[in-house]
């Protein structure tokens, strides 16, 4: 009796274990909500599915480059080198994070995590004709694993192994059970060819463009002033769903300039066709001419909800100078908004407060019950004023006279042990002087940071501007060798995981880390986040937690945002009737041959 017992428990147990691993097989993969678009989903709805093929678009560049590898430590990668490979899935581009199969045709996976297998499309390939495999898949992961960019494999430490189950079948295997690091893995990889990159050094420059696999592939280039992409005729994917009404272009050229101003003229001159403005006395003073009047370029202001980058000048915390976030927030009270908005940008901007700019997850009023709640374990570890304001960055009338807001500067200054002396900001024990400098690569930055730089003498700060190349920038900005730069931290659509690459002291190799934050508060609530992201009504708080740390510990110098896209083109552009939620869509636009007979030989 007690044997048959022992057996029945233990069969009743199994059938639990059986009934709660379940397996889920899919072709989509969800990282938040809901996935707009079902299985069998013809094309997406922002793009035309019968958008002509043909035409070109030459697009401009400021700088320079020296390599065609996206994904190396060092050197400066071509643009448009970030699309040479195909990714395992492909993102629709009106929602948050729904991914549609592209090299993989589907997955399936524990509903535990603890493992997923993805299948490829057997019609994958790379430009050469070999077949993608799950090996390439594989040596991929390794690659990046081993020679990639520290956080890389810092982020992915809880993957056990990706291993060659058959030709097409690749499994993952988690040490620890994670969601989300599963499911972003497998998203976005873009999967190398092993049959290129072995014995070559992912983590080098490269002089030569890679073997690649996606639809379009490098067909000139002139090594640092230009780099034409050419659509392959016979790409093996231009009939899945993902890529219908897209990339109709026969070629992508990218042209290389000095400078911002000589970009502009070349750009009305007819060297390049598309032109999308960030500097706002460009937009407002120097889009005129004949080719404007007579109607061959287009210019247009298209409205936008799209969540906004923290653009700032950015402290590098782990320099001395800026390890006191009472000096951090003085020199907050240097950037007059309203007289630069008004004088300088032609009031088209609006001031910037949050990491969340343009979603819900923005901090806006004082913290709700739950957000306190969840901020409780690290009460001590925060600014009190976290709890009892909410944050706006200094305003002023906007007639440049802002005493009030420097007196303020001084007066935090005082409280963190500065003192003008014979008008220089002196550090009372030390007797150091407040001297910094802003890494820039661009004139138009140094235009913007004059006035900072102008009010900061008058507390007796000295910030001097240093103009550098662009490879040199890029350099200084991996190896944090600055003391602030004009930069700044990516959009986010929704608290995402993202958020430990951009602020977890875990992960402060990263580039992304631009401020260098070493904060136990801040460490805690990404963390929370990278956890809770199966419940997005905990996420909202918890992203307006973050939102509020993240502000009150002024870790930059807030500048501003434009909630619409300005745009000018050479018109010769068909556009689908809907455009993308999320972004301006240029990849699905085509060429109106009527209108290309009205242009230049050169544009057309």
């Amino acid at each position: 009796m007690q044997r048959k017992l022992s057996l029945t428990v233990g069969i009743a147990m199994m059938s639990a274990q059986l009934v709660h691993a379940q397996v889920v097989e899919t072709t989509r993969l969800i990282g938040f909500g809901e996935a707009k678009y079902p299985s069998d989903f013809t094309h997406f709805d922002y793009v035309n599915p019968q958008a002509p093929k043909g035409g070109n678009i030459t697009y401009s560049r400021v700088g320079t480059f020296d390599s065609f590898n996206r994904f190396g430590t060092r050197g400066v990668s071509a643009a448009g080198a970030e699309a040479i490979y195909d990714t395992l899935f492909l993102p629709s581009e009106d929602e948050i994070e729904s991914y549609y199969p592209l090299i993989a045709s589907k997955v399936r996976y524990n509903d535990d995590y603890s493992w997923m297998e993805i299948d490829l499309n057997p019609d994958a390939v790379f430009h050469d004709g070999h077949p993608i495999t799950a090996e390439d898949v594989a040596f991929t992961f390794m690659k990046f694993s081993t020679e990639g960019v520290p956080q890389y494999r810092i982020y992915y430490k809880d993957v056990k192994s990706v291993d060659v189950k058959s030709t097409r079948t690749v499994r993952i295997e988690m040490a620890k059970p994670n969601r989300e690091i599963l499911l972003s893995l497998v998203q976005g990889m873009a999967v190398l060819p092993k049959h290129y990159w072995e014995g070559k050094d992912l983590g080098e420059p490269l002089n030569e463009p890679p073997l690649g696999s996606s639809i379009y592939k490098v067909s000139d280039y002139k090594a640092g002033q230009s780099v034409t992409y050419a659509r392959v005729k016979d790409y093996w994917a231009a009939d899945l769903p993902v890529n219908i009404g897209r990339n109709n272009f026969d070629t992508v050229r990218y042209d290389y300039y000095r400078d911002e101003t000589v970009t502009l003229e070349a750009f009305k001159a007819g060297e390049y066709d598309f032109r999308q403005e960030n500097v706002a006395k460009f937009w407002a003073t120097l889009y005129q001419g004949k080719n404007f009047d007579n109607g061959l370029i287009k210019k247009e202001e298209i409205a936008h909800e799209i969540p906004q980058s923290m653009q700032a000048f950015v402290f590098n915390t782990g320099r001395n100078i800026f390890s006191d976030a009472r000096v951090r927030e003085a020199l907050n009270y240097a950037l007059d908004f309203s007289w630069m908005n008004k004088t300088l940008f032609y009031d088209q901007y609006t001031r910037t407060r949050s990491y969340f700019q343009n979603t819900e997850y923005e901090a806006k009023d004082l913290p709700s019950e739950v957000e306190k709640t969840l901020l409780e374990p690290i009460k001590d570890q925060i600014p009190t004023r976290v709890f009892t304001q909410a944050y706006q960055p200094p305003m002023s009338d906007g007639s440049g006279r802002i005493r009030a807001n420097l007196r303020k500067a001084l007066s935090l200054l005082k409280e963190a042990g500065w003192e003008l002396n014979n008008k220089v900001m002196t550090n009372v024990k030390t007797g150091a002087t407040l001297d910094f400098e802003l890494l820039i690569y661009s004139p138009t930055t140094e235009r913007i940071a004059i006035p900072v730089q102008k009010n900061l003498k008058l507390i007796g700060v000295n910030m001097k501007i240093r103009t550098v190349d662009t490879t040199q920038y890029v350099k200084r900005l991996r190896d944090r060798d600055f003391d602030m730069v004009s930069h700044g931290y990516g959009a986010n659509r929704y608290p995402s995981r993202n958020l430990l690459i951009a602020w977890n002291s875990h992960y402060i190799d990263s580039s992304y880390n631009t401020a260098g934050v070493k904060d136990p508060a801040v460490d805690y609530l990404t963390q929370k986040i990278a956890e809770n992201q199966d419940d997005p009504k905990l996420l909202l708080d918890y992203g307006r937690a973050l939102d509020r740390v993240l502000q009150w510990n002024f870790y930059v110098i807030p500048q501003w945002h434009l909630s619409k896209f300005r745009i000018a083109t050479w018109d010769k552009f068909a556009r689908p009737a809907i455009r993308p939620k999320y972004t301006l869509g240029e990849d699905t636009w085509w060429i109106d041959a009527d209108k290309v007979k009205k242009l230049p030989k050169k544009r057309q």
